[in-house]
């Protein structure tokens, strides 16, 4: 009989302390005035996951990078066209982060590596160490980290995306998923890709290259493709190589060399209900709120 691997879940906290920001009403509190819907909603989503998955391995990774990645280096225009968090959505992350701690979970952050890549980083650890990954996200472009025995839980949706899953929902496999971004661009991030040319397209032109750097090894073969409009196609893909290169390098995830992570520091830690509680209280949570939270870590 093969043991089943054990799961270790890796949180992508500003996926869902985004949405709480944005869908629970401002108008919450704590007892100096300060904002925390964020907070609450993002409280709410741990006591769900938490008393669902009753996970014994679990790490919690932040975001510190919005202006100092080293994608900001390669490519200044990164993200761009995001504004920055609000002082009072700034504020809740500090207190989102202080939840963490206080219900045992281990967390991550770089002000150079994106929550991404250290996703990336510690699930390649791990994997090594026999865990399967489950990443906690909405986001797709995490399907690349996906192998088998994996899992991408958009938990907000209740859609689970294990490794098979994955050419029926994005069109191309798992390993694929950084080159079709890199070939469709990300107007998410402000990655300009190729223009001219769709998900559809680059599905297709995946589907036969495997790759990019197959693609532009080969480029004089896409003329010949069957596909709609393969010579305007080529000519495409020769004027914009430079930029599918850079896009290549933004959409990649990277792996933080820094970053060493093994068992012990993902193993949720044993925290009384009582300290939960006060946590809950001095951030100013409700008491139903605390209860539920108290009640997952008991």
């Amino acid at each position: 009989m093969v043991e089943q691997q054990r799961p270790v879940y890796l949180i992508d906290a500003s996926i869902y302390i985004f949405r709480a920001w944005f869908s629970v009403p401002d108008g919450l509190t704590n007892a100096d005035g300060n904002p925390i819907n964020a907070l609450h909603g993002f409280a709410g989503f741990l006591g769900g996951f938490l008393d669902e998955a009753g996970p014994e391995h679990v790490a919690v990774i932040f975001d510190e990078s919005l202006t100092t990645s080293f994608r900001n280096e390669i490519f200044p225009a990164y993200k761009a066209n995001r504004e920055l968090p609000p002082a009072d959505l700034k504020q809740q992350f500090h207190y989102c982060r202080t939840l963490v701690h206080a219900l045992g979970l281990a967390d991550f952050s770089s002000a150079y590596y994106e929550a991404d890549d250290l996703i990336g980083t510690i699930a390649r650890q791990l994997r090594a160490q026999d865990f399967s990954i489950v990443i906690l996200s909405a986001d797709k472009d995490l399907a690349q980290l996906i192998e088998e025995g994996d899992m991408l839980w958009d938990y907000a949706r209740k859609r689970r995306h294990r490794h098979a899953d994955i050419p029926q929902w994005l069109g191309v496999q798992a390993h694929q998923v950084a080159d079709w971004l890199a070939l469709t661009g990300d107007s998410v991030d402000n990655i300009p890709g190729v223009p001219g040319i769709g998900a559809k397209t680059a599905t297709a032109l995946l589907a036969h290259f495997g790759n990019l750097e197959n693609l532009y090894n080969r480029l004089d073969e896409v003329s010949d493709l069957k596909i709609r409009g393969a010579a305007r196609i080529q000519r495409l893909l020769r004027e914009h190589e430079e930029n599918a290169r850079l896009a290549r390098q933004l959409t990649g995830v990277a792996i933080d060399p820094d970053l060493q992570v093994d068992d012990g520091d993902v193993k949720r830690r044993a925290v009384s209900p009582a300290d939960v509680a006060a946590v809950c209280d001095q951030l100013g949570l409700g008491r139903m709120t605390q209860a539920r939270l108290a009640r997952v870590v008991s």
